[in-house]
């Protein structure tokens, strides 16, 4: 049974006083979660804090959540029952592994295999590949291979900025090492970074109907943006998470990183061994972590603490977000098109399984639409109604804080990009005309829209 929270002392009531009431009906962007945003930290730990609105009494579940994400999985069979299960094939032994202080993910440095960059599998079809099925793993259990060594090349080009300024534009390309005998024929590969966690359940209690109100395929306002839901065949719901949006939920998406990026099963999943196909003969029958023989590595209670967690990690506040400066940048921003993907205010409904995160104003800058991001951007793989050239619009919340949080300030679906400037200038496709907006703009301008982007 747990205890009853004790009445809180009178210093953090004012404390809280201080931060100011519940949001206004229109919002506060320094407050871009509305109630739940977190005024704890702008440091190392700022991603990690739960809901501003948090009761006491779920506060002791976050952090039980918190510590399984946090813990290495091993191989089985061992004698911590409760941990055991990795792999065969896996790419990292934990959640916080890849999401380290619950942040961006990095491409791997030369001569490391990557971790907390994944490689997604398909063919022209869109489905997984035979030999080495949706994702590669690059690590493995004693007795295994992994599926792949990984080296890279990189490509650079400059771009001209009419500011006065040459940027380097960099891309890896990367070279594999089979270890399982050749791929199906048209594979494609597409590189994913692990992204930051923060606001995950307040994007998934936005109302689907107001996400599909901005779809325009067709571009009925000539605006030359054409975003559209990716709906997914014989599954409910839109996708909202992931690069390409092909999860529905904080539950789906924590069940596919469970499967794919550790190789535990779970009831969404019930694969034991993970992400193994039927040319992996050896994986399969290697020994799983479930002990009833159903597939399931991560028990329900378990799981369903982990996506608590991964629905509670709060939104830091903006301490900068009215200053006349960053103001000034974001309206450069809206002028140069980039609100029409990344929209700034959203609202939360009622029907949430989180009642502190309904009926909120937050600041995600994004539609959680797919666009086409140009031939530069494109992976040339189908997810569902993704297309090659479409990725969803990432939530730009917190991406002043990626330095802080994550140690690097690599940006984009494959971590090409060194900070912002660079992230726009690899913009194309749907993006093209905000792209060439922000690079026409004078020294001036351009140093007040990245104020803007640095204040979130």
């Amino acid at each position: 049974m747990r205890r009853r929270a004790a009445p809180l002392p009178a210093a953090f009531l004012l404390a809280a006083l201080a931060f100011g009431p519940a949001a206004a009906a229109d919002g506060d962007p320094a407050r871009p979660g509305g109630d739940a945003t977190s005024f704890a930290h702008r440091d190392v730990s700022a991603f990690s804090q739960f809901s501003g609105n948090l009761s006491f009494d779920r506060q002791f579940d976050f952090k039980v959540g918190d510590g399984i994400f946090r813990k290495l999985w091993v191989s089985a069979p061992s004698s911590t029952k409760s941990s055991d299960g990795l792999g065969p094939l896996y790419n990292a032994r934990g959640c916080q592994s890849c999401h380290l202080k619950d942040g961006r993910g990095h491409p791997a440095a030369d001569g490391e295999q990557p971790s907390s960059l994944l490689y997604r599998l398909a063919l022209g079809d869109g489905a997984p590949d035979p030999v080495y099925g949706r994702q590669l793993q690059t690590f493995a259990i004693q007795g295994h291979p992994a599926e792949v060594q990984i080296s890279n090349s990189v490509e650079r080009h400059v771009a001209h900025l009419a500011a006065g300024r040459n940027v380097t534009l960099e891309k890896s390309v990367p070279h594999f090492a089979w270890n399982y005998g050749t791929p199906g024929a048209g594979l494609t590969l597409s590189p994913r970074i692990a992204p930051p966690m923060i606001g995950m359940g307040l994007l998934e209690a936005i109302p689907e109907a107001d996400i599909l109100a901005r779809e325009d395929p067709d571009d009925r306002d000539g605006d030359g943006i054409r975003g559209v839901a990716n709906r997914r065949a014989g599954r409910p719901g839109i996708g909202r998470f992931g690069w390409k949006a092909g999860a529905a939920s904080v539950a789906e998406q924590t069940a596919n990183a469970f499967l794919n990026d550790i190789g535990l099963g779970t009831a969404i999943h019930p694969q034991g061994y993970g992400d193994c196909t039927q040319a992996q003969a050896a994986c399969r029958a290697a020994p799983h972590g479930d002990d009833k023989g159903d597939g399931i590595e991560v028990p329900a209670a378990m799981f369903d603490l982990v996506v608590f967690y991964s629905k509670n990690l709060a939104v830091p506040h903006r301490p900068k977000a009215n200053d006349p400066a960053v103001r000034r940048g974001e309206k450069l921003f809206a002028d140069a098109g980039c609100s029409a993907c990344h929209v700034p205010r959203q609202h939360t409904g009622a029907g949430t399984d989180q009642p502190h995160l309904a009926n909120q104003t937050i600041y995600p800058y994004t539609d959680l639409l797919l666009h086409d991001m140009g031939k530069g951007l494109a992976d040339g793989q189908i997810e569902d109604r993704a297309s090659g050239r479409q990725w969803r619009t990432p939530p730009l919340w917190g991406l002043g804080l990626t330095k802080t949080v994550s140690g690097h300030d690599r940006l984009l679906h494959d971590g090409r990009a060194h900070g912002p400037l660079e992230a726009i200038l690899w913009h194309d496709g749907e993006a093209h005309g905000a792209r060439a907006r922000v690079a026409a703009m004078k020294a001036g301008d351009l140093d007040a829209l990245l104020a803007f982007l640095d204040s979130l």
